[in-house]
């Protein structure tokens, strides 16, 4: 118990998420925490009132902070290590909390919500869902499960996710490992063949990437943004600082990068999920397609433009194809616009 109280104030940051990051592990402690208090209450008089209080509470936060991470199809969103159907989703622990008394706040979120702790930013727009990573990649001691993700993001259209971080299948140390934890595998930037993080073995990080400015409000417009830059290809020999907006309303997301320093080569990677068709009809210009809906997507500042295959791993196991647009980056902003009617 002296241990369980240690870690707790460790562990579970004032957001309410956990502290390494990912919405796997948060969910799969949020569920033993619950648990610790079924146990309380199945045996009354066993524990300290004070920390059966301090359960609860720790618990409505975890759980509003998985809410804000839960995209409209009632799963998580993939950041860092983080697979579908290992941990319970909201909606099972909040039937959970539920039974033991624990009711989650019902009020609607806004159209930003902000998780500062952590890291992440939830944007909401008409039909859209945003949630970005411009925090830590984890904690400084402990980013075995963390992945070279900074500034990247996932997007969820009409309840459908369309842009996705390439998620996690497996934790065997080689090449598909380190790919899947590599900055190109997520909606993010990569300069010279670098990833934003020196992710290495399974669960090692060398040098990280440091979030900074990062800013966010709602225009006069009624629009969404948020903005931020990171410092991990300030290793590199032209001391590169990637610079992220996204602005987003009711028909368009707008993604902004603009680099600073000097460099060879730099592409932004945006995945579609499967089942999403992605048709260039002209140069920096395409159009996105489901069985639902159609989006287009337009470019300006790039050099060059590939729609190159890919995977998506929302399991342990599994390998899903999908495609990415690759956009290469010059030295002026690289502007992406993503409309749908």
């Amino acid at each position: 118990l002296a241990l369980l109280r240690r870690e707790l104030g460790e562990q579970i940051l004032a957001d309410g998420g956990h502290f390494e990051r990912s919405p796997m592990y948060h969910a799969i402690v949020l569920e033993d925490l619950l648990d610790l208090v079924q146990l309380a209450t199945m045996h009354s008089g066993l524990f300290v009132e004070a920390d059966i209080a301090r359960w609860k509470t720790t618990a409505m936060r975890m759980l509003r902070w998985l809410r804000v991470m839960t995209h409209p199809d009632g799963e998580i969103a993939l950041f860092n290590d983080a697979a579908l159907g290992i941990a319970p989703n909201q909606a099972a622990l909040d039937a959970y909390a539920t039974k033991l008394g624990l009711l989650p706040d019902p009020t609607p979120l806004a159209s930003i919500e902000a998780l500062p702790d952590s890291g992440y930013v939830r944007m909401q727009s008409g039909p859209a869902v945003l949630i970005a990573d411009v925090g830590a990649i984890g904690p400084n001691y402990l980013p075995g499960h963390a992945h070279a993700d900074t500034l990247s993001f996932e997007l969820s259209l009409r309840g459908q996710r369309v842009l996705v971080n390439g998620g996690t299948s497996t934790y065997e140390p080689g090449p598909e490992r380190l790919r899947q934890r590599g900055t190109a595998a997520h909606n993010a930037v990569t300069v010279d063949g670098q990833d934003s993080s020196e992710v290495w073995s399974s669960f090692r990080v060398a040098r990280r990437a440091r979030p900074h400015d990062v800013s966010w409000g709602v225009d006069t417009t009624g629009s969404v943004w948020l903005a931020a830059a990171h410092d991990g290809y300030r290793r590199l020999p032209g001391h590169v600082t990637h610079r992220r907006r996204w602005e987003m309303d009711e028909k368009r997301l707008r993604v902004v990068d603009v680099l600073a320093g000097s460099f060879t080569d730099a592409k932004a990677s945006f995945r579609f999920g499967p089942g999403v068709q992605l048709r260039p009809e002209r140069a920096g210009a395409g159009v996105v397609l489901t069985d639902a809906w159609l989006m287009n997507w337009q470019v300006r500042g790039h050099g060059a433009q590939a729609a190159t295959p890919g995977s998506w791993h929302p399991r342990f196991g599994v390998s899903e194809p999908c495609q990415v647009l690759v956009l290469s980056i010059s030295g002026a902003p690289l502007e992406t616009d993503f409309c749908w009617s």
